[in-house]
């Protein structure tokens, strides 16, 4: 115990030799992720999870938190939701965590990021942690949208629409795509190219079991579209890898968005997805105490934006900007990275301005090939990151996603499970 205590007090008084060095020192005040799950990725409007609502699917995920982690509910005192669907997430969410068993003394919430509404959830929680307004808490990423999506149903007052900028903020998600493809000279072969690894990758992935000790398994009901008969099933898989795809079968899909250009089609763009996935968070203090694994640290994420008709791009500026806040170096320090794969085209570029080795980069596969839920991504992203650390024996993990209406987050964790 002494020297523990003594090898505490020199690091605090030894000067940081690089910025890898600060964030993996073991403090008692650090913010750790003690459980990380996530269901399955089902096909939006005919997977497994067409017929389960977003209540089902947080109060499921919810018991299972409480049922893996073993931790009395007693000691969680917020839950918060990173949804972008349903209007209606802050009362979804607070009623499922009390049917799950989490008491009437604890809190509840629900985020609106877009694409990094899981992401921010898990951030929301860490900084309550860190600032001493809670002890424990859990984020929660899910996503329904098989009962609908984001688009914008009436245009925004005049006073907003006479600003280029803000009328850019009203652009299709798949216009940016074609923006981002044409400005930067992205080239449908390119696009094609990433496409098809992410799908051999995934295959690999799902394959080789990788994915199975982050996926807990979901029983629900679903209806036979035809004959209307409701039957019980387990869903245990990701439905979007498409086993075989090759560069050559992606080539020859027709362009998604005609009206705005003709490099992204529904094979090197991200699918329409439900799936949910949680993080349990607490002070390394209090894991310890309550003898509670610690998989990983949250550092820090952070926010960035960008021109809204260019949106895809939003990684290439959350990226660096958290990274000098830490004193790291992307190509030295980082071990692997989860960048949302919301395009190709975004993705691409990403990679190229950043310089990414692309052997670090979504080694799972990404959105193009699992699927994009899109207020479960930034969740979902850390489940798998941390995962796939755990098996390469990697350290440092960098997740990153862009963001409707021209943002982009970032965050960076650290692997404890070596």
């Amino acid at each position: 115990m002494a020297t523990e205590r003594l090898g505490s007090i020199l690091n605090h008084l030894t000067p940081y030799k690089s910025g890898v060095s600060a964030i993996t020192q073991k403090n008692p005040n650090d913010i750790v992720i003690t459980l990380a799950i996530r269901t399955p990725l089902c096909k939006a409007g005919k997977g497994g999870l067409k017929d389960t609502g977003l209540d089902l699917m947080i109060y499921t995920i919810l018991k299972d938190t409480l049922r893996l982690s073993k931790l009395d509910p007693e000691f969680i005192e917020d839950v918060c939701l990173g949804n972008v669907s349903n209007g209606k997430a802050a009362y979804i969410v607070r009623a499922a965590s009390l049917a799950a068993g989490i008491p009437t003394t604890s809190a509840a919430s629900s985020v609106n990021r877009f694409c990094s509404s899981g992401l921010k959830a898990v951030q929301d929680i860490a900084n309550q942690i860190a600032m001493g307004s809670i002890e424990c808490g859990v984020a929660i990423g899910a996503e329904s949208m098989t009962e609908g999506g984001d688009r914008l149903e009436k245009p925004f007052h005049e006073a907003i629409l006479s600003h280029p900028d803000g009328r850019d903020c009203m652009q299709p998600m798949g216009q940016t795509s074609e923006n981002v493809g044409r400005d930067f000279n992205i080239p449908r072969e390119a696009q094609d190219k990433f496409a098809a690894e992410s799908y051999m990758r995934a295959e690999k992935a799902q394959k080789s079991g990788w994915f199975d000790d982050e996926i807990v398994p979901f029983t629900t009901k679903v209806k036979d579209p035809k004959t209307g008969e409701e039957k019980e099933v387990t869903l245990t898989k990701d439905e979007g890898p498409r086993w075989g795809t090759t560069y050559e079968a992606l080539s020859k899909i027709r362009p998604a968005f005609k009206q705005f250009g003709d490099r992204s089609t529904g094979g090197n763009s991200s699918q329409v997805t439900d799936g949910a996935a949680a993080i349990l968070l607490m002070k390394r203090s209090k894991a310890e105490e309550l003898r509670q694994p610690i998989l990983g640290k949250f550092v820090a994420a952070t926010v960035a934006g960008v021109p809204p008709r260019i949106m895809g791009i939003g990684p290439s500026v959350a990226i660096p900007k958290l990274l000098a806040k830490l004193n790291l170096d992307l190509q030295k320090d980082i071990d692997l990275i989860e960048i949302n794969e919301a395009f190709a085209s975004m993705a691409v570029y990403c990679t190229d301005t950043l310089k990414i080795d692309h052997e670090k980069l979504n080694v799972r596969g990404g959105a193009i090939a699992l699927g994009h839920p899109l207020g479960a991504t930034g969740a979902r992203q850390i489940v798998t990151g941390l995962s796939e650390c755990r098996r390469q024996k990697k350290k440092i993990l960098l997740t990153s996603m862009c963001i409707g209406t021209g943002q982009g987050m970032a965050g960076l964790f650290v692997n404890e499970q070596l």
